[in-house]
């Protein structure tokens, strides 16, 4: 080996030495190395499982929000169409009321007025009884006596037709030219025989009364009979 210029002792030396060498960056070095490159992957592939959870996760949050966008639109449509049918049907009521309101005060002033009318005809009454008085002493020639007064004008606005007779039935109308008084209402249902009459007033009759039990009509007014009257002289 000396004859080579080969030492063995330095080639010895130097492969101990590199053993040596390579047992301390092995231990020392290599190895850390290796398991820090480990620690590194480890964290990786956990940085990249968490980031895949994170991922599932927000598109698991998107569906959520977006169903409770959906829900929340929904419920927000269902509100209007409920606040719409609830403003037409508080305006249908109101529509309703006032054409109720209106209809009742239509009907107070005709009632109104129906009052009115019928008390200036009752006001009138006398001054037609005084002038039908006046009339008939002229054509009897002398003056009637209170009591015969009385039942001319009695029978002038207040008559039952004999005709009335026929009429059958629990209930009627009654209409005559002026109010009745009280006591020629209960005549005239007593003569009638009904359980309920309904007293009406139309001036347009001029006098008499028109009776009218179910379809049954017997009508006594003066007017007819003018009509009647002027028919025949045609």
């Amino acid at each position: 080996m000396d004859a080579l210029g080969i030492n063995l002792g330095y080639i010895l030396m130097q492969i101990l030495l590199f053993i040596i060498l390579f047992m301390v960056l092995r231990g020392y070095l290599y190895n850390p190395i290796i398991n820090n490159l480990e620690e590194r992957k480890t964290k990786i592939a956990k940085g990249l499982e968490d980031a895949r959870q994170a991922a599932i996760a927000r598109d698991s949050a998107d569906a959520e929000a977006k169903k409770i966008m959906d829900a929340a639109r929904a419920e927000a449509a269902q509100q209007r169409i409920d606040a719409t049918a609830q403003a037409e049907e508080a305006a249908n009521s109101i529509q309703a009321q006032a054409k109720q309101e209106a209809a009742e005060i239509v009907a107070a002033a005709r009632e109104e007025a129906e009052e009115e009318r019928n008390a200036i005809m009752a006001g009138a009454r006398g001054q037609i009884a005084s002038i039908a008085i006046a009339a008939a002493n002229k054509l009897v020639g002398e003056s009637m006596d209170e009591s015969r007064q009385r039942a001319i004008i009695a029978d002038f606005f207040a008559k039952v037709p004999a005709d009335a007779a026929t009429l059958s039935g629990t209930s009627g109308d009654v209409t005559s030219a002026v109010p009745l008084t009280d006591a020629e209402q209960t005549e005239v249902k007593k003569t009638l025989n009904l359980e309920q009459v309904t007293f009406k007033v139309n001036p347009s009759i001029l006098g008499g009364l028109i009776i009218r039990v179910g379809d049954k009509v017997v009508d006594s007014s003066v007017a007819s009979r003018m009509t009647a009257m002027r028919d025949s002289l045609q």
